[in-house]
C-alpha cells in the first residue's frame, strides 16, 4: 500500500449527504475482487448519462476538479452496503483524502486499510474547507498527516483527530497483509520451532 505522509492537491466539493456505496460503485461493476479498474466507474450513475456521455454538472466531470486529490463531502459517507469495492473505487480514481463530518463505520474502516485518509471534522470546519474547496483547481488544500493538520488555500490550518495505530498504518504504507509481513522473523522462527518439535505435522 502506497503511504500517505502529505498531500497537496485539488479538493472537490460534494455537500451530498448520505452518500452510500451504491452511488459510488453501483452493483452492476461488482465483477472483480481485484482493486483496480474501479475509477473509472466511480459515482458511475452521477457522472454519466445512460448513452456514456459525461452529465457536465457533476464536480467530477468539471475541469478544474478531474484530477482532485481531496473530497470534501456531506454527513454520513459511505453509508449503505459494506462493499469493499467503494474505497477502491474512490483510490483508483485518484482520490486520497474523504472529509465530512461523519462516516459509516465499515467504509471508514476499510478507507484506511486502502490507503484513504478519511477526516471527521465538526459541521462548521467542514464548512470552511467545503468553501475552500469551490474556488477551484487554484485553491490547493494541504493535508498533513504526520502534524495531523488540513491547510486551506489561503492558509488557514485546520487540525484533526485520527487514531494513532490507523495513523501509522498509513504512514507506513500498511494494509493487513503489511502488517502481517511486519512479524515474518517471527513467524518463521515459530514454524522454524513448530516443525522441529513435531516434524510429524
Amino acid at each position: 500500500m502506497e503511504k500517505f505522509e502529505k498531500l497537496h492537491g485539488i479538493a472537490a466539493p460534494m455537500p451530498l449527504v448520505n452518500i452510500d456505496t451504491d452511488m459510488i460503485i453501483p452493483k452492476v461493476f461488482l465483477k472483480s475482487i481485484q482493486r483496480t479498474g474501479f475509477g473509472a466507474n466511480l459515482f458511475d450513475e452521477m457522472r454519466f448519462n445512460r448513452d456514456g456521455s459525461e452529465i457536465p454538472d457533476f464536480v467530477l466531470n468539471k475541469p478544474q476538479y478531474r484530477k482532485a486529490e481531496i473530497l470534501v463531502a456531506g454527513d454520513n459517507f459511505g453509508c449503505g452496503s459494506s462493499r469493499e469495492h467503494a474505497p477502491w473505487a474512490i483510490a483508483d480514481f485518484g482520490i486520497k483524502c474523504i472529509i465530512s463530518t461523519s462516516f459509516a463505520d465499515i467504509f471508514f474502516n476499510n478507507s484506511f486499510k486502502n490507503g484513504i485518509l478519511p477526516i471527521v471534522l465538526p459541521q462548521e470546519q467542514v464548512d470552511i474547507l467545503m468553501a475552500d474547496a469551490e474556488k477551484g483547481e487554484n485553491a490547493r488544500m494541504t493535508v498533513d498527516l504526520e502534524a495531523q493538520e488540513i491547510t486551506t488555500s489561503d492558509g488557514q490550518v485546520i487540525p484533526f483527530d485520527v487514531d494513532a495505530f490507523k495513523k501509522h498504518c498509513l504512514l507506513n504504507g500498511l494494509d493487513d497483509i503489511g502488517l502481517t509481513m511486519e512479524k515474518k522473523a517471527s513467524i518463521d522462527a515459530f514454524e522454524a520451532q513448530a516443525a522441529q518439535a513435531r516434524p510429524w505435522v
